[in-house]
């Protein structure tokens, strides 16, 4: 039996067009879709986090690269597999964000810091839990922190 998810919302203003870097200050909404009623969200404003999980939508499915590479293409770093990366060339081309949450206007979740453009779906979210968190010491290759130092610098107009 195949798995069959829908929306529960989509990502309304914020950017328009899709960018490694430059991600930080962007404000959107989650506008939950009208068929749920207003109660799904309550108790939602209490939390300062959610753990969002949206769909890579301009992506192709040609994108998906199942093998490794340099991050980036950039030969600086060594080449690592599709799950060693965050992109939208993953099978499913899901992503996972933890955008701070700004407020709750009925089923419109003003959000920021959320790296997905406008009219992205969004299949599920969650608030964040500080407990269900990374447990124990956080590690990984020294390649995300230089390919990412850009990424929440807040875009120049």
């Amino acid at each position: 039996m195949t798995l069959k998810i829908e929306p529960i919302g989509t990502v309304i203003g914020g950017r328009t067009e899709v960018a490694d870097d430059f991600w930080g200050g962007v404000e959107s909404i989650i506008r939950l879709s009208p068929e749920f009623p207003a109660d799904v969200v309550k108790g939602l404003d209490e939390f300062s986090h959610l753990v969002v999980t949206w769909n890579f939508s301009q992506a192709s499915p040609d994108d998906v690269a199942l093998h490794a590479r340099s991050p980036r293409n950039d030969p600086r770093w060594e080449p690592s597999g599709t799950f060693a990366h965050r992109n939208h060339r993953r099978p499913n081309q899901l992503a996972t964000s933890f955008p701070r949450l700004l407020k709750v206007d009925g089923l419109d979740l003003h959000v920021t810091d959320l790296d997905a453009v406008d009219g992205t779906p969004i299949y599920d979210l969650a608030p964040y839990f500080a407990e269900m968190g990374p447990r124990g010491e956080v590690s990984e290759p020294a390649w995300p922190g230089a390919m990412l130092k850009d990424y929440w610098v807040e875009p120049s107009n």
